[in-house]
């Protein structure tokens, strides 16, 4: 998962760039990296850590030009710690294209052979955001006529990278000489959204990973970039937009709704409030059908991201709604912490209990999923040495089971406490008295109540269907075995990592 922003603009644009960056935090803290374009040269600061942490002062009035991209980076695919990978990625030929990117390609490695072997282009990392650039850079070579290109070629540049590569893409690149283009996979697992902003100089353009950015750097919400659709906005301003697939149909990843975005920002045409709202109701209903007469004293919430499912679940069974934990905002989110061992530790660093509202109460605490159970189980015995008579446990999403390969760290099912264990298997492993999760159904239809025209979803990491049709046993199992030979050497790196994730600060 990555956030991406890119931005024409009437005036310089390094520190709209920035503050895009800082609100899109929450979407990567392994990487941040920001190229603008002056005249025909790019001015380009990248590098490991949290936005804040990258750029300096001197680093920011280097990034001058009144045209840019960023991005903040969470690997999935490539090093956690190899600085090479971080983005946005340059190449100068046919013309000089910097390029952000958000998702995860499915078919790198055959891509890969075909740079190398077909198109005479070299690969210089393991990322397949790399490896999407120069198939860009290859196909708008082949639409050249006489060393030009117009927004025709540039389109039909697009239909080819759609025609190529499989998995979940949502792209901003910039072209030298030429403008801003911005595209989106013809499945729409990834979100993508524009607005604009009216100036005495002219119209601007943001387009950003999701609608927060817009709100808060002063850009009015357009709509959403459509699946297979590009945007191409020339250095002047014109703006230009086309559907470059053929057969482009919307699937959002539904665990963005879940988990990944800021509850206030709207995607799709969904708000992301609005979905926990009515996922904290889908779940209440369930609760009520399934327990019967319970004894619950007070619903406590897991900060922050199940906060308003669990306001919910409470309004709707009548019961005391209490905050049981104070957030270190100074800790980086342990579920995008490279490695078992620092996200277990971080868990007491990050949450602290306060005691009055567990000591002698039976105690539901909700959170947005349940994904490896190791942050699961440290809050269930957090509530326990606070005092509480009895804990029950509430995912307000179904069973994480499968891998996730569309831009989510989820590689392994080893990793994953659901695949193949019950309900109540779960329940012991976490600590707790009882567990309840949302249905998958429901959880689709609290998505769909915010916005009834999105009918499917990826749903990969509950159900295992892989929507791009082309995910094999055996394409799961290479990169299992990957994730498995990457954490048993780890990197000199790893404490000096670990120290800047506990200096961090996280609006995640």
């Amino acid at each position: 998962m990555c956030g991406i922003l890119g931005v024409v603009a009437r005036g310089p644009v390094n520190q709209l760039l920035y503050d895009g960056l800082q609100v899109l935090q929450h979407r990567g803290q392994d990487a941040a990296g920001i190229a603008t374009l002056e005249g025909n040269t790019f001015h380009l600061h990248k590098g490991n850590g949290l936005a804040h942490d990258v750029f300096r002062t001197r680093n920011i009035r280097a990034l001058t030009g009144n045209a840019g991209i960023a991005h903040v980076r969470y690997p999935t695919a490539g090093s956690a710690v190899d600085h090479n990978e971080s983005q946005p990625f340059y190449v100068n030929s046919p013309f000089g294209i910097v390029l952000g990117h958000n998702g995860n390609l499915t078919n790198t490695m055959q891509l890969q052979k075909e740079l190398f072997l077909d198109d005479l282009r070299h690969v210089n990392t393991n990322s397949d955001s790399e490896v999407l650039l120069n198939v860009l850079a290859h196909e708008l070579q082949q639409e050249c006529k006489q060393f030009r290109l117009d927004v025709g070629a540039i389109f039909t540049a697009v239909s080819s990278v759609h025609k190529r590569c499989r998995g979940a893409y949502s792209v901003v690149a910039m072209i030298a000489g030429y403008g801003l283009l911005a595209f989106r996979d013809p499945y729409g697992i990834r979100p993508l959204v524009i607005g604009s902003n009216q100036t005495e100089q002219g119209i601007e353009y943001l387009v950003a990973s999701e609608s927060v950015a817009l709100d808060t750097l002063g850009f009015k919400f357009m709509r959403d970039i459509a699946p297979g659709e590009a945007v191409f906005i020339d250095f002047d301003g014109n703006f230009h937009s086309q559907q470059c697939s053929a057969t482009p149909v919307i699937n959002p990843c539904i665990f963005e709704y879940v988990y990944f975005a800021r509850p206030d920002s709207v995607m799709d045409g969904i708000s992301v409030y609005e979905t926990r709202l009515n996922m904290g109701e889908y779940l209440a209903d369930k609760l009520q059908r399934e327990w019967g007469e319970h004894d619950i004293d007070v619903v406590i919430p897991i900060p922050d991201s199940s906060r308003p499912s669990a306001l919910q679940l409470a309004n709707r069974l009548g019961i005391s709604f209490r905050e049981g934990f104070v957030k270190n905002r100074y800790i980086g989110r342990t579920f995008i912490m490279p490695g078992q061992a620092k996200r277990k530790k971080s868990v007491r660093q990050k949450l602290n209990a306060i005691s009055i509202e567990f000591k002698g109460k039976n105690v539901l605490l909700v959170d947005d999923s349940i994904v490896r159970g190791t942050t699961s189980r440290e809050i269930v015995q957090m509530a326990r040495d606070a005092g509480a008579r009895k804990v029950y446990f509430a995912s307000a999403a179904p069973p994480v089971k499968f891998p996730n390969v569309y831009g989510i760290d989820m590689p392994t099912r080893h990793d994953l406490i659901a695949t193949g264990r019950t309900d109540e298997e779960i329940c012991r492993e976490i600590g707790a008295d009882r567990l309840i999760y949302q249905d998958l159904d429901d959880l689709k239809a609290a998505v769909r109540k915010a916005n009834p025209a999105i009918e499917r979803f990826d749903c990969s990491c509950f159900d295992g269907i892989y929507i791009t049709g082309d995910i094999t046993p055996e394409y799961l199992d290479r990169i299992e075995a990957a994730r498995g030979q990457a954490s048993v050497a780890p990197s000199p790196e790893d404490d000096q990592l670990e120290l800047d994730l506990a200096m961090s600060v996280s609006s995640m």
